[in-house]
C-alpha cells in the first residue's frame, strides 16, 4: 500500500509501517498547501493519507475523494506516543475500503 504521512507527523514515523511505501508531506515537495488541495494530490499518488489533524473530517468532503484517511488520535504528535498505534492503523487498512475515514487511538 502507498502511504503518505501528514506533515504534522514526525517523519521517522515512516519506518514503522513495514512491508508499506510510506512518503511524507515534506517528501513530496508539498509543505503548506492547503489540506483540499492536499488531499486530492494524496487522492492521484497513494493509497492512504495518516494525520493526526482532528479538523480535517469536518473541513473536508472525505467520502468525494478515492483514498482512505486515517485519523491518529493520541495526546500528542510525539514518536513515541504515535509508534503504540501503528500495528492497528496496519491492521485496519487491509481491509478498509477506499473513501474511507479511519479513527484509531484513544
Amino acid at each position: 500500500m502507498r502511504i503518505l504521512l501528514d506533515e504534522s507527523l514526525p517523519r521517522r514515523l515512516r519506518g514503522e509501517f513495514t512491508g508499506h511505501s510510506v512518503s511524507t508531506v515534506v517528501d513530496c515537495g508539498w509543505s503548506g498547501i492547503s489540506n483540499g488541495e492536499l488531499l486530492e494530490l494524496a487522492a492521484a499518488r497513494f493509497d492512504a493519507f495518516v494525520t493526526a489533524d482532528q479538523n480535517l473530517q469536518y473541513q473536508q468532503n472525505l467520502a468525494a475523494l478515492p483514498v482512505r484517511v486515517v485519523l491518529l488520535i493520541a495526546r500528542d504528535n510525539r514518536f513515541e506516543t504515535l509508534t503504540s498505534l501503528i500495528p492497528q492503523v496496519l491492521l485496519r487498512l487491509e481491509t478498509a475500503p477506499p473513501r474511507s475515514l479511519l479513527c484509531v487511538g484513544r
